[in-house]
């Protein structure tokens, strides 16, 4: 039981990727709030995560959407008065947008895009941070995926917005270094969800020929286990990631089943960070 007795807010927990990290984090003794923008899937959800919590553990549920600053502070009041303290959040809440060349999506829906992958996670550690620094401690979890690490032609909002949730996740970290709070970001693997969908439906022509000949080909093997990037987000909310902080950490190609051993020499590293690559990391000899 790696959270037993802790306190988690899952963000965009209905379906997907979020509610299997909410089901790791009942199972292992959390108690969560989660919240999305579909009540039904909500309602859905928090009922069968209650047949996976114990009779002391707490499951609640409560519609928001990321990108208002009055939802998100609904759902931080919700954890104050209703939870017995709060120790971890999990930015999961994720679209797309649009899918196209730059010049020929729709431009409030490219916004609208980037409200909810990167202003969502910003309105919900503005909350949870006064809350983390008054008592200490503190962990959070964005989802940043393939999207911050190279390019993705046709789903600019998608990669520039996860791109930057990543040096989000990297300032904060520098910010909160020395208080006890750990800020990572993960990237769960090709996952077989609703996004994975969205790619299909749109088709070539909107996403590229390569990037759709490769959602096909996921689709059809099946793509990574949610459980995989779940266990690796348990693991950044457990004791057992204590220093662990600024990293973007992949749950299918990196070894992080075995950081708990390397904290200190990680932290003397850039490892699992953004960086800018200069001449010299590529042996090359230019003025």
């Amino acid at each position: 039981m790696k959270l037993k007795g802790k306190s988690i807010v899952i963000t965009g927990a209905s379906q997907g990727f979020g509610k299997a990290a909410a089901e790791a984090c009942v199972k292992e003794g959390a108690n969560v709030l989660i919240c999305a923008r579909d009540a039904e899937a909500l309602a859905r959800c928090r009922s069968e995560l209650q047949t996976l919590a114990g009779l002391s553990q707490i499951v609640l549920a409560d519609r928001a959407d990321v990108s208002s600053e009055d939802d998100v502070h609904r759902i931080f009041e919700i954890a104050r008065h209703e939870l017995p303290g709060l120790d971890g959040l999990v930015n999961n809440a994720g679209v797309y947008g649009p899918k196209g060349l730059l010049e020929e999506v729709d431009a409030s829906e490219w916004w609208d895009a980037v409200r909810i992958n990167l202003l969502g996670p910003v309105l919900t550690c503005r909350e949870a941070l006064p809350i983390f620094r008054q008592q200490g401690r503190g962990k959070i979890v964005n989802l940043s995926g393939g999207g911050a690490t190279s390019p993705l032609p046709r789903i600019s909002a998608y990669a520039a917005s996860k791109a930057a949730l990543v040096r989000l996740t990297e300032t904060l970290a520098e910010e909160t270094a020395g208080s006890g709070i750990d800020v990572n970001a993960i990237a769960p693997g090709a996952l077989n969800t609703r996004l994975l969908d969205e790619v299909l439906e749109a088709g070539p022509a909107r996403v590229g020929s390569a990037f759709y000949e490769r959602a096909v080909k996921q689709k059809e093997q099946g793509g990574a286990p949610l459980e995989q990037g779940a266990a690796l987000c348990v693991f950044l909310l457990s004791d057992a990631s204590n220093g662990i902080s600024g990293r973007l950490i992949s749950a299918v190609w990196d070894p992080w089943r075995s950081l708990e051993s390397r904290i200190e020499e990680l932290r003397r590293t850039d490892v699992y960070t953004l960086r800018r690559i200069v001449p010299a990391d590529r042996s090359l000899k230019w003025d």
